[in-house]
This record gives C-alpha cells, sequence and structure tokens, in this order.
C-alpha cells in the first residue's frame, strides 16, 4: 500500500500536468524555468538515489554497466522519437518531441506539434524513462531506504513533460478526452512499476537489484542531457542556471532526511 501510494503520488504530476496541458497557456521562459528545476531535482536523484544505490548493491562494474546500458537504450530510442515527431519540418531542431511552443501563450506551436507526432512521441519517452525511475522508486521502498528526494524529482519532472506533451497532442487537433486518458494510461503503468521495483524486485539477490538501479540513472541522464536541460536553456536563457541550483538543492534536501 505504501509503494502504490508513493507511485500515485509521482505519477498524479502526469495527470495535474495534462490537466494544464489543455487548459492553459504560460510565458515560455515559465515552461523553461519549470524544466530547468525538474533537471536539478533529477540530478540529486540519480547521483544519490540511484546510482550510489546501485554501486553500493552491486559495486563498481554492475553499476557502470547499467548506466552506460541505460543511457545507451533511451538515447537510440530517443532519436527514433525525435525523428517520429519531426513532421512535415525539413531538419531537425533540438528535441523535436519536446515542444514548449506549443503550451506556451506567447509563441505558435512548432511543425513537430500541428503536423508531426511529437505529443505522442513525448509520452512514449516518459513511459521509457518512467518505468526504470518508477521501478527504482519502489525498490527504495522495498528496502526502506526512502526515496523521498526520487519521489519529488519523478514529480516535478513528470508534471511539466506531460503539460507540453498534451498541449502537443491539443495542437494536433487530438480530443480532450484523448489527450487526458492517454496521460492517464501513463499514469497506471507507472504506478504499477514501482508496485512492482517494491514487491518481487525488492527481494532479490543485491546484484541483481543493482542493474536496474544503475538503468535508471542511465536513462535520467541521457534524458537530461538529449532533451530537458537543453530545451530549458534554450528557452529559458539564463534563469534557468538559478533554478536548476534549486532544483538540486531541494531535492539534496530531501536525500538527506
Amino acid at each position: 500500500m505504501r509503494a502504490f501510494m508513493f507511485g500515485l503520488v509521482a505519477s498524479s504530476a502526469l495527470v495535474f500536468g495534462a490537466i494544464a496541458g489543455v487548459r492553459l497557456r504560460l510565458p515560455k521562459r515559465w515552461l523553461a524555468v519549470l524544466l530547468a528545476f525538474a533537471s536539478g531535482a533529477l540530478i540529486t536523484a540519480l547521483a544519490f538515489e540511484l546510482f550510489e544505490d546501485a554501486y553500493e548493491q552491486g559495486g563498481m562494474w554492475r553499476a557502470a554497466l547499467g548506466l552506460v546500458v541505460g543511457a545507451t537504450v533511451f538515447t537510440v530510442l530517443s532519436a527514433g522519437l525525435d525523428r517520429v515527431a519531426r513532421g512535415d519540418r525539413g531538419e531537425s531542431h533540438g528535441s523535436e518531441k519536446l515542444d514548449p511552443d506549443a503550451a506556451a501563450g506567447d509563441r505558435a506551436a512548432s511543425t513537430a506539434s500541428t503536423t508531426g507526432a511529437a505529443g505522442l512521441a513525448l509520452l512514449a519517452a516518459v513511459t521509457l524513462d518512467g518505468v526504470p525511475e518508477n521501478v527504482a522508486l519502489g525498490v527504495s521502498l522495498g528496502e526502506g531506504t526512502g526515496g523521498l528526494a526520487l519521489l519529488a524529482a519523478i514529480f516535478v519532472s513528470n508534471f511539466p513533460e506531460a503539460l507540453v506533451g498534451s498541449a502537443s497532442m491539443r495542437a494536433q487537433g487530438r480530443s480532450r478526452r484523448f489527450v487526458l486518458g492517454t496521460w492517464g494510461g501513463c499514469a497506471a503503468i507507472l504506478v504499477l512499476a514501482v508496485v512492482v521495483g517494491a514487491g518481487p524486485l525488492s527481494s532479490a539477490a543485491p546484484e541483481t537489484i543493482s542493474l536496474p538501479l544503475a538503468f535508471a540513472a542511465g536513462a535520467v541522464l541521457a534524458s537530461l542531457a538529449d532533451t530537458l536541460m537543453p530545451e530549458a536553456y534554450e528557452k529559458g536563457g539564463p534563469l534557468v542556471a538559478l533554478s536548476t541550483t534549486a532544483g538540486f538543492v531541494l531535492s539534496f534536501i530531501l536525500a538527506t532526511l
């Protein structure tokens, strides 16, 4: 039940973000601030809740191998999703699947949203990245190690991604029911991932546990370098440095509780 509640809290941000995406339009700079804040929180979580635990459970070689595999898998699949999201645009432009313009009140959505499949591609990326993250959250709960920093990082990263993704879907002409239904379905999958991590995986051997933890760390690190941080800086400018710092500090405080 505790794992279910943690999963529900972490994944509820997807639903809240989707609702905000179909109803609200925010200044682009504030969207960038949200993405930067999430980046800072994820840096702490991957270092102290994911990779460090993977190292302690299985040693450096297992942790390093899992990290590289997780980063490679996410990078390859993310590049494929960007190609799917590109639509009629001739040349690639940053992370095609993450289109903050679609949720901004002062800009028009890009062609990746209006003629491509940016919203669906971002949904797929969030699921790809979120499953190992939430499994790792469940493992930390099963071991009784807390997981508050990882919970906060997942929540604050899910919200802006769902907001932008749902806005992209609306720009493509998807119905509100479709948008909320797909993001709600993603949230349900991620809740189940937490329960699985806290159940069967938490009783596995430490060497076995280290691999999904390191894989999740690699996927998170790749998503930061590939998607969140580049888009945040491009849209928000120097202000994102302070927002990233704030997210890091908050997540670090939670990691030390």
